[in-house]
């Protein structure tokens, strides 16, 4: 519970990654920092982050398939969409396909540290027991 939340980037834009990087870093979170899809699927499978946040225009695979892959591999880590797009249905189609928060371009680091916080609160309390434990690496009663 109190180990460092670690997080993952998914942004193509660098100036983005970065600004994105250095206010979580700063918040106190491990970040790990990817440009595509691709990357962003491998990078969760190996090391299986507390939280993704992925832009919906990269290359190789978009935000909506990397979120779409890793909800049909049953990987249910909290995911924030980050997004120039800002229509209702580009919302609801990414909240739809398993998205927990969807943030629009131009953002404020604030509100992005915030909702980052908002969604490892939710997660964290909304955790079964034995899914807690499982995360802890504790024994699991029944």
């Amino acid at each position: 519970m109190n180990a460092m939340k670690q997080i993952l980037i998914a942004e193509d834009q660098t100036d983005i990654r970065d600004l994105l990087a250095l206010n979580l870093r700063g918040a106190g979170y491990g970040v790990s920092e990817t440009r595509d899809g691709p990357s962003a699927l491998a990078l969760q499978t190996e090391a299986g982050h507390d939280l993704l946040v992925l832009d919906l225009m990269m290359p190789g695979l978009d935000g909506l398939e990397v979120c779409k892959t890793l909800r049909s591999r049953g990987d249910h880590t909290p995911i924030l969409m980050l997004t120039a797009k800002s229509t209702e249905l580009d919302r609801v189609l990414g909240l739809e396909l398993g998205a927990d928060d969807y943030l629009t371009k131009p953002f404020s680091p604030r509100e992005l540290s915030a909702r980052v916080r908002g969604i490892l609160r939710r997660t964290h309390k909304s955790a079964r027991p034995a899914e807690a434990a499982a995360r802890e690496g504790l024994p699991i009663q029944i």
